[in-house]
């Protein structure tokens, strides 16, 4: 872990010097969690954009912790215990001041990842892009925990169940493996054919249900979509997830280094139009990178950042409510599924000679 957070700290060096800054505070919850190896990932208030804690890296090597005092103990004990942070402690009555954070840090400019009026304003987001290998290893076990809840719940859901329900069983299975859910679009039947976003509602289950869910621990963030059909769905809905289906693995095969999110927008807009769908991709995001935020980027008109490796995506092509949505993992050229859901169906998309599977629909 110290290794890691060693490794994150000379990628932060390298931006001290190319911004000419002393040092850089990391408040949004995102940047904390990716800085201390998801060991301080939570907020008090769920969801929450500002860490409980304030980190302070200075370019002479020094780390500091800034924490309300009724806040520092536990921290002190769980969270930031021996990961080579010395805390800073104030009031919890007081606001975090500048005065308290030049008495360590000095006079010199110091960055930060959130709007302060003595700061200048610093993107680090790229810094978290490219993963590492203890990173790799934890996003593996969320997503996996993860794609086991759902398909759990989708394979035990039954016709009349209540949707709210369904949301309230995700969430238990969710939460006894320490996952906090932060998307919940459970649907069922026209609901999902209408909307892009189905926030849950009090309705029942007749024939076609839909669990969408994004949930995170250690700060990573995993996002997820399947289905359940009761009896033979229509024509029309096999189209609309087959079309999901061939812009997903499009945009699969176009996630290699180097590529922009200008470049995969574009893939998208074509596959659309390959399928007879021109201008879909104008009625929802197609996705983009994943990582500490549900979307670090949108494939976008325009977009000029850059996939990297190891990096994680999640592309959610639609088509009228057949979305295909899963977390990947894009290392050494190859496409790892990571929310793979073996005992669901998988269907087999082949681009350019590469087979892409997919999630497919549970009929039953």
């Amino acid at each position: 872990m110290l290794q890691e957070i060693d490794t994150k700290v000379h990628r932060i060096n390298e931006l001290l010097e190319t911004r000419n800054l002393e040092g850089l505070l990391f408040l949004r919850r995102e940047n904390v969690a990716w800085l201390t190896a998801g060991e301080s990932s939570r907020t008090i208030a769920m969801p929450g954009e500002i860490a409980i804690a304030c980190l302070l890296i200075l370019k002479d090597g020094r780390r500091f912790y800034f924490a309300a005092n009724n806040e520092a103990v536990r921290l002190a004990h769980e969270d930031l215990s021996e990961l080579g942070f010395e805390p800073i402690v104030y009031p919890w009555y007081e606001d975090l001041s500048e005065r308290l954070i030049r008495s360590v840090a000095g006079g010199g400019k110091l960055g930060s990842d959130f709007l302060r009026a003595e700061c200048e304003l610093t993107n680090i987001a790229p810094l978290r892009w490219e993963l590492l290998p203890a990173e790799i290893s934890r996003y593996r076990d969320l997503c996996h925990k993860t794609a086991r809840a759902v398909a759990r719940v989708l394979l035990e859901l039954r016709p009349a169940t209540n949707m709210r329900e369904v949301e309230a069983r995700v969430c238990y299975e969710l939460q006894c493996d320490g996952i906090e859910p932060t998307v919940l679009l459970m649907a069922a039947d026209e609901r999902i054919r209408r909307y892009k976003h189905a926030l849950t509602q009090d309705s029942t289950v007749d024939r076609f249900a839909m669990i969408n869910l994004c949930a995170r621990r250690w700060g990573l963030a995993v996002s997820i979509t399947r289905y359940l059909h009761f009896g033979a769905m229509s024509e029309e809905l096999i189209r609309d997830f087959d079309v999901s289906s061939q812009v997903y693995a499009r945009l699969l095969h176009a996630t290699r280094t180097g590529f922009t999110s200008a470049e995969c927008f574009d893939v998208a807009r074509r596959a659309y139009a390959d399928q007879g769908y021109p201008g879909e991709e104008k009625e929802h995001h197609q996705g983009g990178a994943a990582g500490y935020l549900e979307r670090e980027w949108l494939a976008r008109p325009g977009g000029k950042e850059v996939i990297c490796s190891p990096q994680a995506f999640a592309w959610n092509p639609s088509v009228r409510g057949a979305k295909i949505e899963d977390t990947v993992l894009l290392q050494d050229g190859q496409i790892e599924v990571m929310t793979a859901t073996p005992e669901l169906p998988i269907v087999g998309i082949e681009v350019v000679g590469n087979t892409y599977k997919l999630p497919g629909v549970l009929v039953r």
